[in-house]
């Protein structure tokens, strides 16, 4: 059976829109228009938590405590503020008590209690001129939500001599996805009128510089209705959408200047506008679909961890990933056959060009990269040992991370719900909201209670134990640690009050216990994900260039060009610096899935640009069999592409790190500088000099691995012939340039498809 290569899919994909590119380009309008009916409120869906694992022990019991002791997880809390008076004072006592009856008979609300009920130290502040109503709205996030609406407008504001804060973690909930929405409306206000202007910048053309950011609004308005149809079935984060504006954005531009790049090199190269479409995407096109399987299977990855805030993740990212390369591959191809040599129209640097001579081969776009390999490659060592230390030594502050949970201080400072807890935070006893809670499920007497609890209350890292509170055949325990509530000695506590024996069955929830069970969760399934993105990379990598050592290098750097994102994170966002100029509140540790995100993220975004630059290094050997100057032919014809690309994508993120949302601050600025360091860091430098230190041997591989990437592998170019020999012989040089194995000359088409 004859073997079906790559270029021959790919023609069959797109062969509908370049026989029909008006019918393609209306269907896409219309699937378009689809899309934003289809994606329409699909904000108002998503949560803002998902930090949790689902099936620990801190979830259940949390859940059985909201089910059997609604009154011992309040998610909502009024803070009054007596202004001058004692919150004892009758009158102020007397408005108290009518707030929470009110409250009480409100419908899907349970469990409320006060300070003017139970007398707790707890629920009054220290100097006595504040005090808390608790209580707890019933149902999910979005129903939550719902309630607060509701509720929150009457009661927040003056009664009598009483002013009322609304606060609690539903509320800090629902502000943080009203801001997060209102950030990300703001974040593509500013991205898209300064992607198109550097767009123009890049190509020139005013028409051509259009076409990628159609792509990318196609991508981004598909993967909303993606996403609003996923929340039918499982829970989504609010915090996935900034990543579907960012990429959809991003790896669409990136796609679509690639294509329209190498497009516009056929043109000039002297074809007609069918063949150059079809050059084009046996070319780039197919570059195009491997660099978006490898950032889908990163993006794949965080489906192996059970919080669903990075499962959310991976639904968006996979959906954007797919859609902006469908729409590249189809509906760009379908553009470019209606336009033809009108891409270049509305050239807006003509003016700049006027008298001068006509960018050559020798003078033309490229020539300062191709002279910056070569300087690279001549003190490669030199290169490649000064940028690797760099980038190690900035990523050294990583070493001491500390992991957290996130809380209200992501919120701004004037965010109601994070006034009402630092109130709480800074002016009640006991840190109220940072304690354990101790359930206890089975038939025990009065004696068993009273003996584990002076037992529980014997460990190192317990303050005061207070209860047990019974009903029915079930029981808990409020544990206050000594310590801050998720440091190192709360976290130490839940582990002794999980060790600790007891006459019934125990579970234990609480702050501290949610970060135990999150990081749990983590390392147990974080193992698995880092198995997947390495060994698919290396497989992707390998079909495309059919050597061994290439896709090692390629995991190895894109490590390394992370490393500075992390250290980055740890610098600035846990121990402080730069909080004033970036206006957020350090909590002095990361919140425990964000490095996991932005890792995945990065490192799919590192492997796009490594692909780009590696097909075209690679396409040049198969043309010469020349190791050095396909090396540095591969800079010179994508060095300008992958670095504006790259600024884009960063321009993008950093748009969304404008958020007021300290999370999605430091996933916006932490992934925008690690575009950065990968493109005009590890492409630029270290690319090169590790491909000069390695020499030929970097195009090895075994004997059945060459055979079976003749078989099944896909490079830029056309199909290759059988090699006459499996070694290539050395290079005719820099000028005479041999097709190796061949001996046919042809622009763009590989010779060897073999290693040595």
């Amino acid at each position: 059976m004859p073997h079906v290569n790559g270029s021959e899919r790919i023609g069959g994909w797109t062969r509908f829109v370049t026989a029909r590119p008006r019918l393609a380009l209306l269907a896409a309008l219309v699937i378009t228009a689809l899309a934003v009916f289809a994606g329409s409120g699909v904000a108002d869906r998503m949560g803002s938590g998902g930090w949790e694992s689902p099936n620990a022990e801190s979830t259940y019991t949390t859940k059985a405590l909201e089910r059997e002791f609604p009154a011992s997880q309040p998610n909502l809390l009024l803070l009054l503020d007596s202004g001058g008076v004692s919150v004892d004072d009758p009158a102020v006592a007397a408005e108290a008590a009518r707030l929470t009856a009110r409250l009480a008979g409100e419908k899907d609300v349970t469990g409320v209690g006060s300070y003017w009920q139970s007398k707790a130290p707890a629920l009054r502040a220290e100097d006595g001129r504040e005090a808390l109503i608790a209580a707890r709205i019933e149902g999910d996030e979005k129903a939550a939500g719902e309630v607060l609406d509701r509720l929150a407008p009457k009661y927040r504001g003056a009664h009598g001599p009483v002013e009322v804060s609304v606060g609690g973690p539903v509320a800090v909930r629902h502000e943080m996805q009203t801001i997060i929405q209102d950030d990300l409306l703001r974040a593509e206000m500013i991205a898209l009128p300064v992607t198109l202007v550097l767009l123009v910048m890049v190509f020139g053309s005013a028409i051509a510089a259009l076409l990628p950011l159609g792509v990318g609004i196609v991508a981004i308005l598909g993967t909303n209705a993606v996403l609003r149809g996923i929340t039918e079935l499982t829970d989504v984060s609010v915090f996935a959408q900034n990543l579907t504006t960012a990429l959809g954005l991003g790896l669409a531009i990136d796609y679509a200047l690639f294509i329209v790049r190498r497009f516009r090199e056929e043109l000039a190269a002297g074809a007609q506008t069918r063949e150059a479409v079809g050059t084009t995407l046996r070319t780039a096109g197919r570059t195009v679909l491997f660099s978006a399987l490898t950032v889908a299977v990163s993006l794949a990855a965080m489906l192996v961890f059970p919080q669903y805030f990075l499962r959310s993740f991976a639904y968006a990212g996979i959906a954007v990933v797919v859609l902006a390369a469908a729409a590249a591959l189809i509906l760009l191809p379908a553009a470019l056959m209606l336009l033809g040599p009108r891409v270049n129209s509305l050239d807006l640097r003509k003016m700049l060009r006027r008298g001068r001579a006509e960018p050559s081969a020798a003078t033309g776009p490229g020539r300062g990269w191709g002279r910056f390999a070569a300087l690279v490659m001549r003190r490669a060592p030199l290169f490649a040992v000064a940028t690797s230390v760099g980038l190690v030594l900035l990523g050294l502050p990583f070493l001491g991370v500390r992991f957290g949970t996130a809380d209200d201080r992501q919120l701004p400072a004037s965010a109601e719900s994070r006034v009402v807890q630092e109130h709480i935070r800074d002016g009640f006893p006991g840190s109220p909201g940072g304690g354990l809670e101790v359930l206890a499920e089975g038939a025990a007497t009065p004696a068993q209670y009273a003996e584990y609890r002076s037992r529980i209350a014997a460990l190192p890292g317990a303050l005061r134990v207070e209860g047990p509170v019974v009903e029915g055949g079930s029981a808990y325990f409020d544990v206050l640690p000594k310590e801050a509530s998720v440091g190192e000695g709360s976290q130490a506590l839940v582990k002794d009050l999980r060790a600790e024996p007891a006459p019934f069955d125990t579970s234990v929830t609480g702050t501290a216990a949610v970060l135990v069970d999150s990081k749990a969760a983590i390392a147990d399934r974080l193992p698995w994900a880092l198995g997947i993105i390495v060994v698919v990379t290396l497989l992707l990598v390998f079909l495309l260039t059919g050597s061994v050592l290439i896709p090692l290098q390629a995991v190895v750097l894109n490590a390394l060009s992370l490393t500075a994102m992390f250290g980055a994170v740890v610098w600035v966002f846990q121990d402080g610096h730069l909080s004033g100029p970036l206006a957020f509140t350090s909590t002095g540790d990361i919140e425990t899935t964000l490095p996991v995100l932005m890792f995945c993220v990065a490192f799919g975004l590192s492997m796009d640009y490594g692909v780009f630059l590696l097909s075209r290094i690679k396409e040049e050997y198969d043309r010469t069999g020349d190791h050095e100057h396909s090396v540095a032919f591969g800079l010179r014809h994508t060095g300008g592409l992958i670095t504006a690309a790259a600024v884009i994508l960063a321009v993008v993120m950093v748009a969304i790190g404008t958020s007021r949302v300290t999370n999605t601050k430091m996933l916006g600025l932490g992934i925008a500088l690690a575009v950065l360091m990968d493109a005009m860091v590890v492409r630029s430098l270290l690319v090169p000099s590790v491909m000069k230190l390695m020499g030929r041997v970097t195009w090895w591989a075994p004997a059945p691995l060459r055979a079976f990437h003749r078989r099944f592998g896909l490079s830029e170019g056309e199909p290759a012939r059988p090699a006459a020999e499996e070694i290539p012989q050395p290079a005719a040089g820099r000028t005479g340039r041999r097709r190796v194995g061949t001996g046919r000359v042809s622009h763009g088409g590989p010779g060897c498809r073999g290693g040595w």
